[in-house]
């Protein structure tokens, strides 16, 4: 049985996949009966995915939090309800302080105007990429330099309102890429009913939940952020790390969407809202290719 070279480890959701540990390896058994082999001592093993409907073995546990493997645990429909943190996650508390302080002096607000420009700067490479028309960032710059404010939260709205601004700007253009019959009209978040949309959507938390584990990694806070404001149950870190790398979100689905067609995407009936069922367009092929 020959070792494998993925740098991502993923148990599918077929109910009898197993992982378990052998003698200096993660061992994989597969429906089939197929048996592969991912070896600690390469590290080549960068996520792990445990889709429901698969089993695993406490030994396995241990070892892919002792490798600090970035561990996902999925539900059936792509969900990320868990990952497998180490303790040691949380020994680095000057860390945490620091970012805390943060919050009550101008590196806070400093950190925030960051994240926006250097939101922009990527945009602008998408758009730049595709012979779009770019925005002005020293414009941009100028304006969110110009921002004088003590609070945090003042800082914030105004710094909210240049981004909406350019990400409309920025949505507009990169929207006409799309072929006309499944382009959408505008930019949608949440609860979305059309096909390109959810793809942005379904990437979009791929990211997020990336980059939620890597601000572990890093011995971070996940929901202490600066751009976006601190509430419950809401990871403004990730957030705002979210907002750096989005751009090669969407470059890379620009690319798979120039070439899709009505029929690349399914109809599904979710909630959409509290009681009430909605149908929406997804597609299967891009999380294939996720």
């Amino acid at each position: 049985m020959p070792f494998r070279d993925s740098k991502t480890l993923k148990i599918e959701t077929d109910y009898s996949n197993y992982l378990g540990r052998d003698e200096g390896c993660f061992e994989l058994k597969r429906k089939d009966g197929k048996i592969e082999k991912y070896p600690h001592y390469e590290k080549k093993i960068g996520a792990c995915v445990l889709k429901s409907g698969s089993y695993v073995s406490v030994d396995a546990l241990i070892d892919l939090a002792l490798w600090n493997i970035d561990t996902f645990i999925m539900t059936k429909r792509n969900r990320v309800v868990a990952i497998i943190k180490n303790l040691e996650d949380d020994s680095h508390v000057e860390t945490r302080i620091n970012q805390y302080r943060a919050l009550s002096d101008k590196k806070g607000i400093e950190i925030a105007k960051q994240f926006i420009i250097s939101k922009i700067e990527g945009n602008n490479q998408v758009l730049k990429k595709y012979g779009l028309m770019i925005e002005d960032i020293i414009k941009v710059k100028s304006q969110v330099e110009s921002i004088e404010s003590d609070s945090l939260d003042v800082v914030r709205r105004k710094l909210t309102a240049i981004e909406s601004h350019n990400a409309q700007f920025y949505f507009k253009q990169i929207f006409r890429l799309i072929p006309e019959k499944i382009r959408p009209a505008n930019r949608t978040g949440f609860k979305s009913y059309d096909g390109i949309n959810n793809c942005f959507n379904f990437c979009y938390y791929v990211l997020r939940c990336r980059i939620h584990k890597a601000l572990i990694n890093a011995k971070l806070e996940p929901y202490l952020g600066y751009l976006h404001s601190v509430q419950f149950s809401k990871p403004s870190l990730v957030c705002d790390f979210q907002e750096l790398y989005r751009y090669i979100i969407d470059d890379y689905l620009i690319e798979r969407c120039q070439k899709m067609h009505k029929s690349d995407f399914v109809v599904i009936t979710d909630f959409m809202m509290h009681l009430k069922m909605g149908k929406k367009y997804v597609s299967p092929s891009l999380k294939l290719m996720i």
